[in-house]
């Protein structure tokens, strides 16, 4: 007996814009919440704030990561701002408890406190502060709708999805980003343009070169231990990059000879749902050998098991 079911919408954009493959409704707005973190990050790789601040490629995955909060976001993201003169009091994301298991239980033990540091939102605003400061625009107020920083973030966000956001529902972010009504087909289309990195502008060639190399290169620093972010690039030898958003939404891109932009969105919202989604769209567009597939199927078809470890049942792709 199928107990639930989770319906959604998914599409699949080549490099030139073409729908590869469409699934429900891809046109109706949505919020893309954490998904769409590597196409905000396109204003930070192109600021000229890294070479400024002497910051690397592992800056610029933290900025595109929903973090799990262990030591190793937290101390990066630290020294991160410190290397722009700053400390974690200029973070506006709100602090909450690291989402790594382990961390969380032994800060606990420990009575330590979690911070915006922990944030998984930390690292896309130490981006955003950072091209504040390097740009003289005002620190305190960054988070803001009208700040300099989020009309360039919302104007890279239409220039990359063809989309006029100017005119979509308009919301907050968990994190207190502002966020934007864009369609999956947008979405996607934004991812497939930075896999192949077809811009008319050297330095958005540039960032997208960069934002690449980051998710390729720092996965762990993405996402976290065992989080799919994290382990599909391994999974698939470094041919797939996705990123996560709250609310059942997932966007990724092939970084192979077949470059293709993929998003989703779960109506329910649901996570798990999504990664399964994810994990078979991955699984049927990304030209991966059978070896790959099978080391994905733990995530396509994940089992269902009791509290005592008993297999109980599994959840299964379902495309029309």
């Amino acid at each position: 007996m199928v107990e639930n079911f989770h319906r959604g919408a998914a599409v699949v954009v080549d490099r030139n814009g073409e729908i590869v493959a469409a699934y429900g409704n891809i046109n109706r707005p949505i919020y893309p919440r954490s998904a769409i973190k590597p196409l905000q990050a396109m204003v930070f790789a192109q600021s000229g704030a890294m070479r400024r601040f002497n910051l690397s490629h592992q800056h610029l995955a933290l900025a595109c990561a929903s973090h799990s909060g262990q030591d190793v976001h937290v101390n990066a993201v630290r020294r991160w701002l410190v290397q722009v003169g700053l400390n974690e009091s200029a973070l506006k994301c709100g602090a909450h408890e690291a989402r790594h298991d382990e961390t969380r239980r032994s800060m606990i033990q420990q009575g330590q406190e979690a911070s915006a540091l922990h944030n998984n939102c930390s690292g896309k605003h130490a981006g955003m502060i950072t091209v504040a400061v390097h740009n003289d625009h005002p620190i305190e107020s960054y988070t803001a709708r009208s700040h300099p920083v989020q009309q360039r973030v919302l104007k890279t966000l239409s220039e990359l999805t063809n989309e006029p956001v100017e005119d979509r529902p308009a919301g907050l972010d968990g994190c207190g980003i502002p966020v934007v009504g864009i369609s999956l087909e947008g979405i996607a289309l934004g991812f497939a343009r930075i896999a192949n990195g077809q811009f008319d502008s050297n330095s958005r060639r540039d960032a997208a070169d960069k934002i690449r190399t980051a998710m390729k290169q720092f996965p762990l620093l993405v996402g976290g231990d065992d989080r799919f972010c994290t382990l599909i690039p391994g999974l698939t030898s470094r041919k797939v990059l996705v990123k996560a958003g709250a609310q059942g939404v997932y966007a990724g891109m092939t970084v192979n000879s077949n470059r293709l932009g993929f998003a989703l969105k779960i109506d329910d919202g649901s996570g798990l749902a999504a990664e399964v989604a994810m994990g078979w769209l991955i699984t049927k567009y990304a030209n991966l050998s059978d070896e790959e597939i099978l080391s994905l199927k733990p995530w396509f078809e994940p089992s269902l098991r009791t509290i005592a470890k008993k297999p109980a049942g599994v959840i299964l792709p379902y495309f029309r």
